[in-house]
């Protein structure tokens, strides 16, 4: 069985330490791991698979010996060390919005569309998190029925802005509950007891970039004719992302045909029965690595379409999660070399 040298970066963040766990438990043979971060995390230990392996300073040199390197390290940093990863001989699999829109670059969620990953130049992208666990739903759905529109409402946790966001959430609730005065940092408003109907910056169309990359992403993904009308929200829920998804179709559909399609694709669980309150929510899916999808009922305004309501763990299938599993398919469709230990 062929081993590989792995690398995170950004091993340290909310998302790095979840790819390392995630890395621990994949089906990769890692033979040899190292752990990059910033300056400032030089010398900490990092524990993986029984052994402590020091946190080194991610820059150039730091790939010659690494056969994939999967990034977390934001978009800027992702920017300048991939294309330096890959000129020294790895393969990136980067979590960070830079490389997504680059045509390129394959934008996968390997059970979606795991054959564009051929046509990698060394780089290759993680989508959004409110992305991936979409399109793991639209999948079998589009196939089935053919989809023709989606309007879309997200419900994300804090933790899609990384440890600021938790932090904030967690010392405005503390403010609030000792009656102290609540900080705003991360956030352009409370976030504790409150709704934010805006995440990330507005673009001139009115749109905020974190919605426009729902449909960018859905288009490039699955398919470039289906209408995506998104709206993105940040709710003051730790972890777990949560989506109200309407779909209309082009072709008839009958409920008993979409629970046998959402149940023929690998991820996605459903959870859906009212009778006794069973739903997917946020809470639930915490430290899960799957997609889980109830509520799913028949729009009656429409011809042929949906309603159903997707929950998933934003930080595991979101991220940490999708990114390893594009490592793992890469490596099990041949597409990644190896290095003699220098």
């Amino acid at each position: 069985m062929k081993s590989y040298r792995i690398a995170v970066v950004g091993a340290l963040g909310a998302v790095g330490r979840e790819m390392v766990k995630m890395l621990e438990n994949s089906s990769i043979n890692v033979e040899y791991f190292k752990p990059l971060d910033v300056a400032e995390h030089v010398g900490e230990l990092v524990d993986f698979r029984g052994s402590a392996w020091a946190v080194q300073e991610a820059k150039e040199g730091k790939f010659e010996d690494i056969d994939i390197a999967l990034f977390s390290a934001g978009a800027q940093a992702s920017k300048i060390l991939a294309p330096i990863a890959v000129a020294e001989g790895a393969i990136v699999v980067d979590n960070s919005s830079q490389w997504r829109q680059d045509p390129t670059v394959p934008l996968v969620v390997p059970e979606v569309n795991p054959e564009a990953l051929r046509a990698h130049q060394g780089i290759v992208a993680n989508p959004n998190c409110s992305t991936i666990q979409m399109v793991l739903a639209l999948k079998p759905l589009h196939d089935a029925f053919g989809i023709k529109r989606v309007v879309v409402s997200t419900y994300q946790a804090v933790s899609g802005s990384g440890m600021a966001g938790i932090n904030e959430l967690k010392d405005q609730t503390t403010a609030i509950a000792l009656g102290e005065e609540v900080r705003t940092k991360t956030y352009p408003h409370q976030i504790a007891f409150n709704v934010i109907p805006q995440i990330d910056v507005f673009l001139e169309n009115g749109y905020t970039k974190e919605e426009w990359k729902m449909v960018e992403e859905t288009h490039k993904i699955l398919d470039s004719a289906i209408e995506v009308s998104p709206t993105a929200v940040r709710v003051p829920v730790y972890r777990g992302h949560s989506e109200s998804i309407n779909l209309e179709f082009e072709r008839p559909c009958e409920l008993a045909e979409v629970y046998h399609a959402l149940e023929s694709i690998a991820g996605l669980t459903i959870v859906d029965d009212v009778g006794v309150n069973e739903y997917p929510m946020a809470i639930h899916s915490e430290g899960k690595r799957g997609v889980y999808v109830g509520r799913i009922r028949r729009d009656f305004t429409l011809r042929s379409g949906i309603n159903m309501w997707v929950v998933s763990d934003n930080l595991l299938k979101g991220a940490a999660l999708n990114t390893v599993q594009i490592a793992e398919k890469m490596v099990q469709m041949g597409l990644v070399g190896h290095k003699e230990q220098q």
